[in-house]
């Protein structure tokens, strides 16, 4: 049965981003994750105190040894902390997993606004991950970093969609979570056309930490098992506003999901 899910990213110490939320969510969607660590994180939900990256000749180390003998059917990224980890996730992808599909999601800032990803580091992931990649799933403010286009509207999303597949993926998801509106939307292209336009009326909590983190997961749990993408997406969307309404309020800021819940599969 298919299902297993390689996740290289960093860990987050309080529990609500990171490979925690990854790993819980691909879980909760039935799936099986295994994982590569790109850095340690000390945070909470105010704040990120320290981090500390992972030694790129042992993060090339986890993923040769989980895929020679697990194997993975998808495989997600998210922060990679510096330009020598992308290279080297870069190399270990193409050496060990070149037909796994990926989605990439290029972690940039987090939720209390902490840089988690240097310049270098954005270029190389624009020239070595984004080509070929199943997927990249930017949020607004990120796919305005990548793209320098400033996004307020559907109009720039697909702007900066048009741009992003320049890069050379295969699909492109903007998130619409960080602008402006009493709705949430998210837009879907394939192959450089529009094929999925998701709405959802916005949530009002400050419980949104990891909610880049587990959609990026949940739609690599569904690639994994088989899913198109855009029932993937629909999905993992499904999943996360779930996750957000019934989230447990834990501390002082932005607090985590409620991961340990299930969705009906996506039939739009």
């Amino acid at each position: 049965m298919k299902g297993r899910v390689l996740v290289v990213a960093g860990s987050d110490s309080g529990g609500g981003a990171g490979i925690q939320a990854d790993i819980k969510t691909v879980t909760a969607l039935q799936g099986f994750a295994a994982t590569a660590v790109t850095a340690l994180t000390a945070q909470n939900s105010l704040e990120v105190t320290g981090v500390i990256p992972t030694p790129p000749d042992f993060v090339t180390l986890q993923i040769a040894t989980v895929m020679s003998d697990i194997g993975a059917d998808a495989v997600k990224t998210g922060m990679l902390a510096n330009a020598a980890i992308v290279n080297a996730v870069a190399d270990a992808l193409d050496a060990c997993a070149p037909d796994v599909p990926r989605v990439i999601d290029p972690v940039m800032v987090s939720s209390s606004g902490d840089r988690l990803l240097d310049d270098e580091a954005v270029e190389i992931i624009k020239a070595r991950l984004f080509p070929g990649a199943a997927l990249i799933t930017p949020n607004a403010v990120e796919a305005a970093m990548l793209t320098g286009i400033e996004i307020g509207s559907e109009a720039a999303m697909r702007e900066a969609a048009a741009a992003l597949f320049a890069f050379g993926p295969r699909a492109v998801l903007i998130k619409g979570g960080h602008m402006e509106g009493e709705t949430v939307i998210d837009l879907l292209f394939e192959e450089g056309k529009l094929t999925g336009r998701f709405e959802s009326e916005r949530i009002d909590s400050r419980n949104t930490h990891g909610t880049g983190c587990s959609l990026a997961s949940a739609i690599a749990c569904g690639l994994a098992q088989g899913m198109e993408i855009r029932a993937a997406v629909g999905r993992a969307r499904s999943y996360v506003i779930e996750a957000i309404r019934t989230a447990p309020g834990y501390g002082a800021g932005h607090g985590p999901l409620n991961h340990a819940h299930t969705v009906e599969p996506f039939s739009g």
